[in-house]
């Protein structure tokens, strides 16, 4: 079809989006046998890991105690394969190694074996919200319709990845759940045993926050940072603790803000729709003035 009086337009606005200058922030362009992370491949690997993880609740569903070792056996294998091409991917981000399928397949082998602690951690976490919800009737109904058992799951699967120093593939499956729940838990976030979020929509974990054991919050909480310090060049000073601390047993309600390298003390209550940026002690309430 001919441009016709347009066609010194179109023809200037390709030249212009094909300088340099101006894709220099946003083009990522592949090596030889590079691919990029996909996301598909990824929602695929999350769903793997739920089916291994909770067992006849996620993927096929009639297992048996009979045959869980086989149905098991036969997703491992294919997580090890599918993860293995998406660590590859991801890897090419990382600007300090080479990527290289070596490197991909041991930092996949390392996550496989951490799938045991996995299920024990998730497991606790489905205790937490059972027993922390006087409306939840069973684990099976905390596992399949919980948000905070879906966001859990991906948070937790991308901070084993995290730690194992994968780029950008941990952001990419916690940014998942918080598409499908509500919930955004930042990878590199410490989230200790029994957590969990009652309702979650709306909560924001930072990514250098550290959450003790039996830590419960409710939705609309932030755990942030305050503004960025900047360097002596006006850039913000990146890599280091700006987000809180909560010890074991806290509970923060709904719509409560937490903000800094703070410390909440080991039992304390944060009541809802409070804004917190110094230090609490241990067993103390912070509730709004009447």
């Amino acid at each position: 079809m001919a441009l016709g009086r347009f066609d010194d337009l179109l023809k200037q606005v390709v030249r212009e989006l094909a300088e340099p200058e101006s894709y220099k922030e946003v083009f990522h362009q592949l090596c030889d046998g590079e691919s990029l992370p996909s996301l598909t491949g990824l929602s695929e690997i999350v769903d793997l890991c739920r089916a291994i993880l909770f067992p006849g609740y996620f993927g096929y569903s009639h297992i048996t105690s009979h045959t869980i070792a086989y149905h098991t056996g036969v997703n491992v294998e294919c997580l090890y394969n599918k993860l293995t091409e998406q660590i590859l991917a991801g890897l090419c981000f990382d600007k300090a190694a080479e990527a290289t399928r070596e490197r991909a397949t041991a930092i996949c082998a390392q996550f496989i074996g951490r799938l045991p602690e996995l299920r024990r951690q998730l497991g606790t976490d489905v205790i937490a919200a059972y027993e922390g919800d006087p409306a939840a009737t069973s684990y099976g109904e905390v596992i399949s319709c919980y948000p905070v058992i879906r966001a859990l799951s991906n948070y937790r699967m991308a901070h084993e990845l995290h730690l194992l120093g994968v780029p950008l593939i941990p952001r990419i499956i916690t940014e998942m759940a918080h598409s499908e729940t509500g919930i955004d838990i930042h990878p590199a976030a410490t989230i200790g045993d029994y957590f969990t979020i009652d309702h979650g929509t709306g909560v924001v974990i930072g990514a250098t926050s550290i959450i003790g054991h039996h830590v419960k919050l409710y939705q609309g909480v932030t755990l942030g940072a305050k503004s960025f310090p900047l360097d002596a060049q006006g850039n913000p000073i990146k890599g280091i603790d700006r987000h809180p601390i909560l010890e074991d047993g806290v509970i923060v309600y709904s719509n409560s803000t937490i903000l800094g390298r703070i410390t909440i003390g080991r039992g304390a209550v944060i009541g809802g729709n409070v804004w917190v940026t110094e230090d609490v002690p241990a067993g103390t309430k912070v509730l709004q003035k009447r």
